[in-house]
């Protein structure tokens, strides 16, 4: 192995050792911010050493085809130093940053989405059932008007067949009472009226 081949593989190296250090610091630090289970902590240390140790591997085998030789190490050990003594607190306080921002993005996104589309909604709701209501009201008043205008009419055609009806109902008494018909109209009459109160409170 030529000597420019093998500072070649030390600099991969050093920069990989760079490499894991950010790495290593960005995941600890968006586990806590994330508040992460601590039983998470191990399982996440064995996979980024597994990743960490596969990367490393495939850039040395890039470098100098798999060799493994003391300067990868020493490399890989600089690399790392160099990384805590100048970079870990500016990589921590971006990815910190980053976090934020991201954070920051999805309350504006949440906040537009309520102001666009979620209180139109709830408006609307309320509004059809404000329409509905007043529909309802204005039912029931114009029935009631209409029943005090027919009332008197029905008063009159009541004692013009009263002459026919009293011989017809002398007639269907027994009848009547043997079926239990004015209980069944009743009952009728009852749910129906059930059944209107509680359309009425939608």
């Amino acid at each position: 192995m030529t000597l420019s081949m093998q500072w070649v593989t030390m600099a991969a190296m050093l920069l990989s050792g760079l490499g894991m250090g950010i790495v290593f610091d960005g995941y600890r630090v968006v586990s806590n911010e994330l508040k992460f289970p601590k039983w998470w902590l191990p399982v996440l240390d064995v996979v980024y050493w597994m990743a960490a140790a596969l990367i490393v591997f495939r850039v040395l085998y890039a470098s100098n085809n798999g060799e493994v030789r003391a300067y990868v190490f020493i490399g890989l050990a600089i690399g790392v130093i160099l990384y805590y003594l100048l970079f870990s607190k500016i990589v921590i306080i971006i990815v910190k940053w980053v976090i934020s921002a991201v954070r920051a993005l999805i309350n504006f996104v949440l906040k537009c989405l309520n102001i666009l589309i979620v209180k139109p909604l709830l408006l609307l709701y309320k509004l059809v059932l404000v329409i509905l209501g007043f529909g309802s009201a204005l039912t029931i008043f114009l029935l009631k008007i209409v029943i005090q205008l027919v009332r008197p009419f029905w008063k009159l055609l009541i004692w013009m067949v009263r002459p026919v009806l009293r011989p017809m109902g002398r007639w269907l008494s027994p009848y009547i009472t043997k079926w239990h018909v004015i209980e069944k109209l009743n009952k009728l009459g009852l749910f129906f009226a059930q059944l209107w109160s509680k359309w009425l409170r939608r």
